[in-house]
């Protein structure tokens, strides 16, 4: 094997391992590692449906620790959860038969809106608030809503599950970042089935990056349960930030 061979691998898997501390604390560790797999040569399909494999790893592990810590209550959340992977299920299919560019138009600009209302109420998600949607018809909404974009598109998925419990759950930015790994894991299984089935995967890469992820994740997720609300928000706006560059830059 040569050394360049060697060294492609090594950064595939580190592009795995930061994108999964990434995505335990904010989510938008696709901004990390789709490029990187589209730069590493795959065609975009091969790239979204590995993505999603190593995506599986990532918000596996970090779900995982989150729920040893108490952060996640799976009788709360569980139809969420249901919701999201039948959603994903029907975005995927979706995404193999439709032409997904009218998001790269729309996406850009919901994600300005919560980088802006985000940056300008800076006590937005550092204490509970009031819910302002009944909790199981918020599940049913957002996990059959955000579970299809998730299958269909994809980017900042976990940006607008922790902004939508923020809003309209009242949780703080740490409890709607452990609670979305879990949704988020349920949406990334759900749209793998439809493309393991379809053969799109690149299965050894994506398991390569998948485990960076697991590496990854475990120290996201513990920065998030050492760390203040403060710091969650500053990473959140730079990742949503950062996602509104990259979308927009797509445009031209």
């Amino acid at each position: 094997m040569q050394i360049l061979d060697l060294l492609g691998y090594f950064l595939m898997f580190f592009a795995g391992v930061f994108s999964g501390f990434i995505d335990a604390i904010v989510g938008g560790g696709g901004l990390i590692t789709l490029p990187a797999l589209l730069a590493f040569g795959l065609a975009p399909h091969a790239a979204l449906a590995t993505n999603k494999l190593l995506a599986v790893f990532g918000s596996f592990t970090a779900m995982v620790r989150f729920t040893q810590k108490g952060y996640i209550d799976f009788s709360q959340i569980w139809l969420g959860c249901l919701c999201a992977f039948a959603g994903s299920l029907l975005g995927a299919f979706a995404v193999l038969h439709v032409d997904a560019s009218v998001l790269a138009y729309l996406v850009p600009i919901l994600l300005i809106v919560i980088f802006f209302y985000t940056l300008f109420s800076p006590r937005l998600g550092a204490d509970e608030g009031r819910k302002r949607l009944n909790e199981r018809l918020f599940l049913l909404i957002f996990g059959s809503v955000i579970g299809f974009y998730d299958g269909f598109f994809g980017p900042a998925t976990g940006s607008f599950w922790i902004f939508a419990f923020v809003l309209l759950q009242g949780l703080t930015l740490k409890n709607a970042s452990a609670q979305t790994k879990a949704l988020n894991f349920s949406s990334n299984l759900g749209s793998l089935v439809l493309f393991l089935a379809s053969q799109n995967a690149v299965v050894w890469l994506g398991i390569l990056m998948g485990l960076g992820q697991m590496v990854g994740a475990v120290f996201g997720a513990n920065v998030v349960m050492k760390c203040d609300v403060k710091f969650v928000r500053v990473v959140f706006l730079c990742v949503v930030g950062a996602m509104i560059f990259k979308l927009v830059a797509g445009w031209f």
